[in-house]
């Protein structure tokens, strides 16, 4: 089933996608975050859609705003895809090749849980940045809490999956990463998540014979193809992924794990690292930034101006006076 999280004529439903997308809506339920919350996994979610079999027909898709279609409980970015961390490394830091430790666990970072933005909402440019950047990437949906989990066991904690856009300034996170900390400010203003929640089981038709989706990926910008990859060029499964975040802790529900960006153009910047200039240059006002994941859907995003960062001072050099 498709899940959306929409808006419209000023009120926010949940609804389940007809095949010629006509929207279902969910009977009493207004935020798709608040089941997805009670722990239920993916049967739960499956049987509140089929109570929408004999409800009648909404709007059509064309015609509502698109939300995120949850908001997570947190935010976990991975960096899964080897061709990625070639580009981009040479790109950020100016070293080539994947280093060697990249290989001994699927490394992820935490992101801004509270700047999530719909399937075709504006995007701002990130106060202070000349190098805005899109990266295109598939997101799992935590549905039961779980700890130390197999990969095994991970399965049945993923309740669906949906695009993810992790937008990234560029300039703000090669000179954050310097710090030897990050990224986080270079990552802090945007993350798009939609169009829809697909559940697990209308992926599994697409699982690989080693367990990875196979799923084709598209990035366009302003109508042009940059970049194109398959979700299996992954080196970890989502399984794996999950089983590692939830080593020594909890995943919950509602918990967001991306891929990481996938390769052949699935950012700028890894484009840029292998040519060795910029090019296409940076995301600017006006840009549009398409990204097309089978079986899932499409999200598509307008730039436009951010605001001018507030002024701070540097930091102090102090005399370590003591006591």
């Amino acid at each position: 089933m498709r899940f959306a999280a929409y808006e419209h004529r000023h009120h926010t439903r949940v609804a389940v996608l007809d095949e010629d997308d006509t929207l279902r809506p969910v009977p009493g339920v207004r935020s798709l975050t608040e089941i997805v919350a009670a722990g239920g996994g993916l049967r739960s979610l499956l049987d509140l859609g089929a109570a929408t079999l004999d409800v009648p027909p909404g709007p059509h898709v064309s015609e509502v705003r698109l939300l995120p279609p949850l908001r997570p409980s947190s935010v976990r970015d991975f960096v899964t895809f080897e061709e990625h961390v070639e580009g981009v490394r040479r790109s950020v830091d100016g070293t080539a090749g994947v280093p060697e430790q990249w290989y001994a666990a699927p490394t992820f970072y935490f992101t801004n849980p509270h700047a999530v933005f719909g399937a075709h909402d504006d995007i701002p440019v990130p106060p202070g940045s000349a190098a805005l950047d899109f990266e295109l990437e598939v997101a799992a949906v935590i549905g039961r809490e779980g700890r130390d989990l197999t990969p095994e066991q991970a399965r049945d904690h993923i309740v669906g999956y949906t695009v993810f856009n992790d937008w990234s300034a560029r300039d703000l996170q090669s000179a954050e990463m310097r710090v030897g900390l990050g990224p986080c400010k270079g990552k802090d203003t945007a993350t798009t998540l939609g169009p829809y929640l697909v559940t697990a089981d209308e992926l599994e038709p697409y699982r690989d014979a080693d367990g990875f989706l196979r799923l084709a990926l598209t990035a366009e910008v302003n109508g042009e193809v940059v970049g194109s990859d398959l979700l299996s060029n992954m080196s970890w499964t989502f399984e794996e992924m999950v089983a590692y975040a939830s080593r020594g802790t909890h995943v919950v529900p509602g918990d967001v794990l991306g891929s990481g960006t996938c390769g052949n153009g699935g950012c700028l910047a890894e484009l840029w690292g292998r040519r060795g200039e910029r090019t296409p240059p940076p995301l600017k006002p006006g840009d549009t930034v398409t990204l097309t994941v089978e079986g899932i859907g499409t999200v598509s995003n307008t730039v436009v101006p951010g605001v001018e960062p507030v002024p701070l001072p540097a930091g102090r050099r102090r005399s370590r006076e003591r006591p």
